[in-house]
């Protein structure tokens, strides 16, 4: 259920002070539990639980699932694909035939030269021509341009906007 929200959306101005401790703290050692983080944050367990479940029902926490290495699957090559692609059937289309190639790991619809931005993996550059092969193949795709990352010097991050809200750090 990543990504989808099922309450009214959340800003950081709806989240106080515990919600966004108890947040640091999960980003911080997400293996942590209710009862460690009820420990550390010096709340009873049931309050963090049901603040967890609140945070999770709102979308705000989007999954809790593992972060995992594309380069340590046996993917070290990431590429940014832009798309045009022709408008007569929406994205609909399109994202399903995106979706069925595994390598591709994020769609997005952006603004600018083109109309899709999507993150691709690759197992070297010529899988990776392989991969651009597969996602140009749709007839929707009308033109696409391909970059390759060399380096990723600032992973995807969320941590700085709750630190940026004030929040305290976390003391162990």
């Amino acid at each position: 259920m990543t990504g989808q929200v099922r309450g009214p959306p959340y800003t950081l101005s709806m989240l106080d002070d515990l919600d966004r401790r108890l947040l640091l703290l999960l980003d911080e050692d997400p293996a942590i539990g209710v009862l460690g983080a009820s420990r550390r944050l010096g709340v009873a367990r049931g309050t963090v639980q049901s603040r967890l479940d609140r945070l999770r029902e709102r979308g705000v926490i989007a999954s809790t699932a593992p972060t995992l290495s594309p380069a340590a699957l046996g993917y070290p090559v990431t590429a940014f694909c832009t798309l045009s692609i022709a408008q007569r059937n929406g994205h609909r289309r399109i994202v399903e035939h995106l979706r069925a190639i595994p390598e591709v790991l994020e769609i997005q619809t952006i603004t600018g030269d083109g109309d899709l931005f999507v993150r691709v993996v690759a197992r070297d550059n010529a899988d990776l021509q392989r991969v651009i092969d597969l996602v140009v193949e749709d007839a929707q795709v009308t033109r696409s341009s391909t970059v390759i990352a060399l380096a990723e010097l600032l992973p995807h991050r969320t941590r700085a906007l709750l630190e940026a809200t004030g929040a305290p750090r976390v003391s162990r």
